[in-house]
């Protein structure tokens, strides 16, 4: 449920609201510079040579609506979306809220541009592009990703979620290619604030939610947030509990009147009886009207507990500076048994079981130093940033697979009945399907960006990362060790032309490489991965930046992929998988009018395997539809008759797809819609309807065995919150 919109407060312009402080006066500096007509002012004036306004901006829950100034995602310091020249999104938290999203694979199936490979929320793949986010940020510090170890993050402890789809070398070289996700914590508050929320639901979901936050000393110089949620995902499948635990703490503490130390704590927990989809039936069609079936052992289990500690000091220089030196820690750790279909359901009804044990421990660290700074230059003004960063990614995993943990072929009902296996013990003593890896990477960065303004309605952008990288790789079972170490230089280039005030035609190139832990015919590690995009588009925006729009196209090249040799029988790889993606995006974000907020995209995605992989990856991209349209919209009654009423509504929708084993599903469209009310200023309620029409569908395939995943049944969730 969204922050209480009473007020109405939130189409004030950001501008009106802090123009004064951040702007730093003219008068008293002699510096400001006069930036042409009137209406192009208000757009360019956030940046002055004294300083960047958005430095500063306010949170989306202050601000309120599907709207925001600006963006740090793939910039470094916060830029205003149209001066970013690649495609941003960004969900704020009243968008959160108003959709029930509470984790970000949840936000992601109804995000434009985004596909996601649904699993059990918080265990998903997030794909942009044809790529999986293998890493997701907090506050621009970067930790891994995974689906199956359950890393993917619950939404609770943050304000917004910032969304970038392509190559981002500039600051994260050594990501995937589909971009990346930066998620901006909730700060501590000047004033006290918090509100108590619950919500109740059909399949036995509900959740409950603290979050308080304010001043601690007199002087407000310290400022704390305390956040606890816990959730219970429902449970449209039989047996499939999904339970998770969320901590969120920080503190801000002003040293000086320009000095600011940040620091967090975040820590999340899962406990998941898993669902690994459906089998085929004998003819290879997928299962229709059985939607609840669960094909599993009731002891499936997956448990993880991730632990975030982030620290971060900020200074405010009088020549309109800004440094930044951040860290973020990451320990990890999870344990999964479980066992799933292992074959196609035949026409008896039965079918072989199969199963997975592992244990993971990963570890994380992130550093970063920044210094950014606006400077005049032909009658304009510029900006750079310089930086260096760091990070080290340990991760160690051991499993164990069978392919058959039952005497033969069993009904559902004694899959789901199926005597305990310690799978990863099995397979420990045996020697059978047990692996047992360490992979450690390691990446030191210089990076710096120059956005230059020759003319009032031109920024050219260069940029450029030079990174050293060590890949450790050691596969414990057999004794086989690994490591290869580079130096990389990865150029960034765009600019921006403004046509009037409300629109911005741009261009970007962006490269990214990816290290492998695939051996060569050497017996070397494969040199990494490459990937590069180009990209063009026009952006637009709308009443005072309200409304943002977005029309873009690209195409991405990822180079140097896995391949199997010619020799069939070979036990190495070469570098010669290439892929080619390409494809064009429509987005509508904001507010329409003061009472109308909206959230549209359509994606056209099209991939081309240009050269052979026996990757299991290049599989996914048969999986990612041509077509995808995402639509989400919300009214409010203020100030009518109806004052205190909200309704929403929306549409996902997408084209068939198909999986590397020819299952194919056809496309589908959801309808959602909500409904709140806000009694007092400070009770409100909402109830969010899911698949209205309760449409039957497939939002994932995969295997004749697992992975084909039914899309959620028509259900309601009831929503009750208290603010103070």
């Amino acid at each position: 449920m969204g922050t209480n919109k009473l007020s109405d407060m939130k189409r004030t312009p950001l501008s009106l609201a802090i123009g004064g402080a951040l702007l730093m006066n003219a008068s008293s500096y002699g510096w400001a510079q006069e930036l042409g007509s009137a209406s192009a002012n208000d757009r360019l004036a956030t940046i002055t040579v004294e300083g960047n306004r958005l430095y500063e901006m306010l949170p989306s829950e202050e601000t309120e609506g599907y709207d925001v100034d600006a963006a740090t995602v793939g910039t470094k310091i916060p830029a205003a979306l149209r001066d970013i020249p690649q495609s941003i999104t960004v969900v704020t938290r009243d968008a959160i809220e108003d959709q029930n999203f509470t984790t970000l694979d949840e936000l992601g199936r109804r995000t434009p541009g985004m596909r996601v490979l649904s699993n059990d929320n918080g265990r998903s793949s997030i794909y942009a592009r044809g790529y999986e986010y293998d890493e997701y940020n907090i506050d621009g510090l970067p930790a891994p990703m995974t689906s199956i170890n359950g890393s993917v993050p619950s939404l609770v402890a943050f304000d917004r979620v910032e969304i970038m789809r392509g190559p981002s070398g500039l600051f994260n070289s050594t990501s995937e290619m589909g971009g990346i996700v930066n998620l901006v914590r909730k700060r501590p508050t000047d004033a006290f604030q918090g509100h108590i929320s619950g919500s109740l639901g059909t399949y036995e979901q509900g959740s409950v939610e603290t979050d308080l936050s304010g001043p601690i000393d007199a002087e407000g110089r310290i400022r704390g947030r305390l956040v606890i949620d816990h959730t219970e995902h429902p449970q449209f499948v039989d047996h499939n509990d999904n339970e998770q635990n969320d901590f969120y703490a920080a503190v801000d503490i002003d040293l000086d009147e320009a000095t600011t130390l940040g620091l967090g704590f975040i820590r999340n927990a899962k406990d998941i009886v898993v669902n690994n989809g459906q089998p085929v039936d004998s003819d290879g069609d997928l299962l229709y009207s059985r939607r609840s079936a669960f094909y599993g052992a009731e002891w499936n289990d997956f448990q993880s507990q991730a632990n975030d500690w982030i620290a971060e000091l900020t200074h405010r220089f009088a020549n309109g500076g800004y440094g930044r030196i951040a860290a973020r820690y990451s320990d990890r750790n999870a344990t999964y048994n479980y066992a799933f279909g292992g074959s196609a359901l035949d026409d008896e009804g039965t079918l072989s079981v199969a199963g997975i044990g592992s244990r993971v421990d990963q570890q994380a660290l992130s550093l970063d130093a920044s210094y950014s700074q606006p400077f005049a230059t032909w009658g304009n003004v510029s900006e750079f940033v310089i930086g260096s960063d760091y990070k080290r990614y340990e991760t160690e995993i051991e499993s164990g697979r069978s392919r058959s943990l039952a005497n033969g072929l069993v009904t559902l009902d004694e899959l789901n009945e199926l005597d305990y296996v310690d799978i990863l013990g099995a397979a420990r003593s045996t020697g059978r399907g047990y692996s047992y890896a360490d992979t450690t990477l390691e990446e030191t960065g210089l990076y710096s960006k120059l956005t230059l303004r020759p003319v009032q309605s031109l920024a050219l952008i260069a940029g450029g990362r030079l990174s050293r990288y060590d890949v450790e790789y050691t596969e414990r079972a057999d004794g086989d060790e690994d490591s290869r170490s580079d130096s990389e230089f990865t150029p960034y280039a765009g600019l921006v032309y403004d046509i009037g005030v409300n629109h911005s035609l741009y261009a970007s190139y962006s490269q990214v490489f990816k290290p492998q832990t695939n051996y060569a015919a050497d017996g070397d590690l494969l040199e990494p991965r490459d990937g590069e995009q180009y990209e063009v588009g026009i952006k637009g925006s709308y009443f005072g930046g309200d409304l943002n729009a977005r029309l873009s196209a690209f195409r991405l090249y990822d180079e140097n992929r896995a391949a199997s040799p010619d020799d069939t029988g070979a036990d190495y790889v070469v570098p010669v998988g290439e892929m080619r993606i390409q494809g064009a995006e429509v987005e509508l974000v904001g507010s329409l009018t003061a009472q109308w907020d909206v959230i549209a995209g359509y994606t056209y995605l099209d991939t081309e395997v240009q050269e052979a992989s026996t990757a299991r990856d290049d599989g996914v991209f048969l999986l990612m539809p041509n077509n995808i349209v995402n639509l989400w919209t919300q009214y409010s009654f203020a100030g009518s008759a109806l004052q205190g009423l909200h309704v929403g509504g929306g549409i996902t929708a997408m084209s068939d797809f198909s999986s590397s084993n020819d299952i194919e599903a056809p496309g589908y469209a959801v309808v959602d819609a909500m409904l709140g009310y806000d009694f007092t200023s400070h009770v409100s309620g909402q109830l969010n309807f899911n698949n209205v029409f309760d449409r039957e569908y497939y939002n994932r395939v995969g295997g004749t065995n697992t992975f084909n995943m039914v899309g959620a049944p028509s259900n309601v969730v009831a929503s009750l919150r208290y603010d103070f």
